[in-house]
């Protein structure tokens, strides 16, 4: 076994929540200089080790210790106690434009921030086209950073940290801020890193995100560490004791000319209870109650199911399946039926309309009526929001294959 790229022994750390911090000198002199505050401890008593070589996720909800354990593994904390060894160079893009001064262009700032991140000034000279090129920010490189979207900070900030050449890189929701193209840049990065036998030490709220680019991964809950292994199976524990849902409701925004009304949403089980809560392969019904008091001929119903960030994943509406009513009148409901949900762990919200036939007048639009969470279920595929109920077959010439569970490397190695 290598030796591994971080080890963190037994740490932990507080910080000092002030319940009544002094204001003024006579408020100092009164109370004696003693302000009073509590302890509040981010992390306790935390032990890990992070391989060499792979793409390491820290999980947990806001308020975990996640940021806080990045902090202390970059040494811009220190803990209360324990000890945390790092493996070679650290580079860390921790906070949106951290190591940045604002009254500076993104020329200057590349050599500010390079030469904190310990790059000599030849070497920025050296990878200075390379860092602005993966920025993608060229025409605005002598332009102040103070003028740059978040999206153009974070991408210059995260390029010069890949640039210093890291045995191990720290990343704090990195892929929160850049657009598509920016992300599977840096996919393709940590994939490059992971090759070169780099660490990259991963946060994101992105489940699908910690599923597919993470080979391990920890899960930390008010500071303390409650599992650490393969990030697949983190990942569906943490999904599976529903950590990572958010609170699901119903609400969202509406428009539309009223005359026929979706009023409620329901999202039934195999056996017809109303449920948030499915899992992969589970069969569903989105039942629409509608009203329309003063009758409206050849509605069309549509649904569609989206991710919490706006990504499009399905919909279907009754026109495209045929299923037109010629004129509706009163109260009833309509059924859309998913016989098995080809969905991947996580929280997705749904989206509802009734248009006319020709799908140009909205009667109502209803974006988020419903929030529902699915978890681990069957079939169980590797990464992305969907399954496809696909399978792996026919090496030709036939090979030995590794038996079902068995760690590929472990068995590379034997």
């Amino acid at each position: 076994m290598s030796t591994p790229a971080v080890v963190v022994d037994d740490v932990s750390k507080s910080f000092r929540v002030y319940r009544d911090r002094n204001q003024s000198l006579k408020a100092t002199i009164l109370r004696r200089g003693r302000a009073t505050y509590e302890d509040f401890w981010a992390l306790r008593d935390v032990s890990l080790e992070i391989p060499e070589g792979g793409t390491f996720g820290l999980l947990g909800h806001n308020g975990s210790g996640k940021s806080t354990m990045l902090k202390c593994i970059a040494r811009i904390l220190q803990p209360n106690t324990g000890t945390i060894t790092t493996r070679g160079r650290v580079a860390a893009m921790l906070e949106l434009g951290s190591g940045f001064h604002p009254e500076l262009t993104g020329r200057e700032n590349i050599y500010l921030n390079g030469s904190i991140l310990g790059m000599s000034k030849r070497e920025i000279d050296l990878k200075l086209e390379a860092i602005v090129d993966f920025a993608g920010i060229g025409a605005f490189i002598d332009q102040p950073v103070k003028n740059y979207s978040s999206g153009m900070y974070v991408r210059l900030g995260f390029s010069i940290a890949i640039h210093v050449e890291p045995d191990v890189l720290l990343a704090d929701e990195i892929l929160a801020v850049g657009d598509m193209q920016f992300q599977e840049k840096c996919r393709e990065k940590f994939a490059e890193f992971r090759n070169d036998g780099r660490t990259v030490v991963v946060v994101s709220h992105g489940l699908g995100e910690m599923r597919s680019l993470c080979d391990r991964a920890a899960w930390l809950d008010h500071g303390t560490l409650v599992d650490v292994g393969k990030a697949t199976d983190i990942v569906d524990e943490y999904t599976e004791t529903g950590h990572a849902a958010q609170e699901v409701t119903d609400g969202g925004m509406r428009w539309g000319s009223g005359e026929i009304q979706v009023e409620r949403v329901e999202l039934l089980d195999a056996h017809g209870q109303d449920q948030r809560t499915f899992r992969t392969g589970d069969a569903m019904t989105v039942r629409l109650h509608y009203v329309a008091p003063g009758g409206v001929d050849t509605p069309v119903f549509g649904a569609s199911i989206h991710t919490l960030e706006g990504t499009h994943l399905w919909s279907h509406h009754t026109r495209d399946a045929g299923f037109v009513p010629a004129r509706l009148q009163g109260s009833g409901s309509v059924d859309l039926v998913v016989p098995a949900l080809p969905l991947q762990p996580g929280v997705f919200e749904l989206n509802t309309s009734v248009v006319d036939e020709q799908i140009t007048h909205d009667y109502d639009q209803h974006r988020r009526a419903a929030r529902f969470e699915v978890m681990v279920g069957a079939p169980r595929e590797s990464g992305g929001p969907i399954v496809l109920g696909s399978r792996w077959e026919n090496f030709s010439p036939p090979v030995a294959l590794v038996p079902a569970g068995q760690d590929v490397r472990t068995a590379t190695a034997e």
